[in-house]
């Protein structure tokens, strides 16, 4: 690196992964309430298995047949470092243990006392963890629950920001493996930062994407000692790689960016959906960070699992953002958090939505729809399919909503007139209700009834059944984790066997036979109007 005050860009592969106690962040372990029930019910039981016996856990690790397992992928060696973290763990995170085994403790009063009479004789029953952040609640079957007063438990020990931090590295090409269930300890070639999420030196790194600054000013933005100043060197580079049509002057644009993530663009306006980005650009067979606009209006965020909401993008665009847009929760159920509430915590500015609520913009408006299924029949609230209408044109950002109610579209069709392009998942043999909700779990499932409620979305038939009823001209089946910078979050293998491609086809041959417009999508697309 040069002088401190000559003018540096950050480099195009640059990596950021966050962290929450070295564990990768997704929603369900930063949101207060869910990730006290993780961190007490996956990732300590899971550190503690690994320190038993942590050649198991290496093993199952580099089986391909056992990809996306909850394993353990360090080496031994470095085993007196996971015993650190599980220690620190104990210790640093007494509250959330605490505030998770007072969850269980409450379920429990409630099963054993709440019978359909009067509630207010079990408040002074409640744990203490549990005062002043919950309301106990009976529905029209008198059956009893408990809601999380989300916002506050945000203000409460039991939302830790001590337990945020960064890592920072460049994109070498390799597949990272599976990342949710290994805790990231510090390796060489990567900047470690015990940043929170929110910390401005973030947004001033990655604002260097599209405009210099100087090394002197990112170093003081954040906060780095000398060691770290020159690790942050090898991220920067004395000039921009950005795309010379990442803008438009003219008509609409629509590029597929991998996965569920569309960026949908006119000369006014950028929207970008459930945004998981490659950041290597050497291949030229995708579009990667390089090839955003400089400012997006929108970005539309469609449920909260954690290859829709990827934290990692989004803290890597979050300074050239207008706004999240968000469906709303349910308010206070325990596998249902507030997505607003946990961007809002990090940084973001967000507008929530609820079904059929509307943003509208100069040329087009955005419409929140109704999604159904996916979530291993939980009654989880917030996720939301959309309508885009821009440039004369409209389209249905399906993410992964199932077509097993066909009438449900009927009614979209309805309200918002025929829909041009439909982009839909069918991931449609999906990983079982315990693999994403586990850690929230307050009574044990069997495996057989675990493995009957899937996080599935449409099958052939299903979304058939979508595409008749919004008369669409053309269907887009997203790639659903085929992508090669996706595998250490989707974690999925395909073959020319398995059931979700049959399905694809089964579905693609059905279009042909319609007149319809239909494709599977893979690595990147572009519709120009």
């Amino acid at each position: 690196m040069g002088l401190p005050d000559e003018p540096v860009f950050l480099r195009s592969n640059a990596i950021i992964e966050p962290l929450v106690d070295r564990f990768y962040a997704a929603m369900h372990i930063v949101a207060p309430v869910q990730a006290s029930m993780n961190l007490a019910n996956v990732h300590v039981p899971l550190l503690e298995s690994y320190l038993q016996n942590p050649q198991v856990h290496l093993a199952a690790s580099n089986n391909p047949a056992l990809r996306g397992g909850y394993f353990v992928n360090i080496e031994e060696s470095r085993s007196n470092e996971v015993a650190e973290l599980l220690d620190g763990i104990k210790r640093d995170r007494a509250d959330m243990l605490a505030f998770a085994a007072a969850i269980a403790d409450a379920e429990s009063m409630l099963e054993q006392h709440a019978r359909g009479f009067d509630l207010t004789p079990l408040y002074p029953r409640l744990p203490s963890p549990l005062n002043g952040l919950v309301e106990l609640a009976y529905d029209t079957g008198s059956q009893p629950s408990m809601r999380y007063i989300e916002p506050l438990v945000y203000t409460s020990p039991v939302y830790d920001r001590g337990r945020q931090s960064v890592q920072l590295s460049l994109d070498d090409g390799v597949e990272r493996p599976f990342i949710l269930s290994t805790p990231r300890l510090p390796m060489p070639g990567v900047l470690d930062l015990p940043l929170q999420f929110d910390h401005p030196g973030l947004d001033a790194l990655f604002a260097a994407r599209t405009t210099a600054t100087t090394f002197g000013r990112l170093r003081e933005a954040l906060e780095l000692d000398d060691g770290q100043a020159a690790q942050l060197a090898t991220l920067l580079s004395d000039a921009p790689s950005l795309s010379p049509d990442r803008h438009i002057e003219n008509g609409g644009r629509i590029r597929y960016f991998g996965h569920a993530c569309l960026v949908l663009q006119t000369p006014d306006v950028a929207i970008v959906t459930d945004p998981f980005i490659s950041t290597d650009n050497r291949h030229g067979d995708r579009y990667t960070l390089d090839d955003l606009p400089d400012r997006i209006d929108y970005v539309l965020i469609t449920h909260g699992h954690q290859d829709h909401i990827v934290l990692e993008t989004l803290l890597a665009l979050r300074g050239r953002m207008g706004a999240v847009v968000v469906p709303r929760s349910s308010r206070g159920s325990l596998c249902d958090p507030s997505i607003g509430l946990y961007l809002k915590a990090i940084g973001f500015n967000v507008i929530e939505v609820d079904d059929f609520d509307e943003v509208p913009f100069e040329g087009g408006r955005i419409a929140a729809t109704p999604f159904l299924g996916e979530h291993a029949d939980l009654d989880v609230r917030a996720k939301s399919t959309f309508i885009v209408q821009l440039a004369g044109a409209s389209a249905f950002i399906g993410a992964d909503s199932s077509g097993i109610d066909p009438v449900l579209y009927r009614y979209i069709r309805r309200r918002f007139g025929k829909v041009d392009m439909a982009f839909l998942g069918m991931e449609c043999d999906g990983a079982p209700l315990t693999w994403g909700y586990q850690g929230l779990l307050t009574r044990p499932v069997t495996k057989k009834m675990s493995d009957s409620r899937r996080l599935s979305g449409s099958n052939a038939k299903q979304a058939a059944d979508v595409m008749r009823e919004l008369d669409a001209d053309e269907a887009y089946i997203y790639a659903m984790g085929e992508e090669s910078w996706q595998g250490h979050v989707m974690a999925t293998t395909y073959n020319e066997d398995t059931f979700q491609l049959k399905q694809i086809d089964e579905f693609l041959g059905w279009c042909t036979d319609q007149g319809i417009t239909a494709e599977h999508l893979f690595n990147r697309r572009e519709w120009r109007w």
